[in-house]
């Protein structure tokens, strides 16, 4: 078995490794929207709707406490 050989089947099991990856992700993605843990769909408007103004898509409660301390 020369290098060339062992790159072959490196590669390969890396594609598959890769491959079984990809479509895990994809089944944890569809999931997640199924229970309704998030919206994926709201993610997808960022490059849309990217005003300074526009409000957040998930709000943070950290930053909105920061926010209220401000204020007063």
């Amino acid at each position: 078995m020369d290098i060339r050989e062992l790159q072959g089947y490196a590669n390969f099991f890396m594609t598959i490794f890769l491959v079984i990856m990809l479509y895990g992700y994809i089944i944890h993605l569809y999931r997640s929207e199924k229970k309704g843990e998030s919206d994926y769909e709201k993610f997808g408007n960022i490059a849309l709707d990217d005003e300074i103004d526009s409000k957040p898509i998930v709000p943070n409660p950290k930053t909105m406490n920061e926010n209220e301390e401000q204020n007063k």
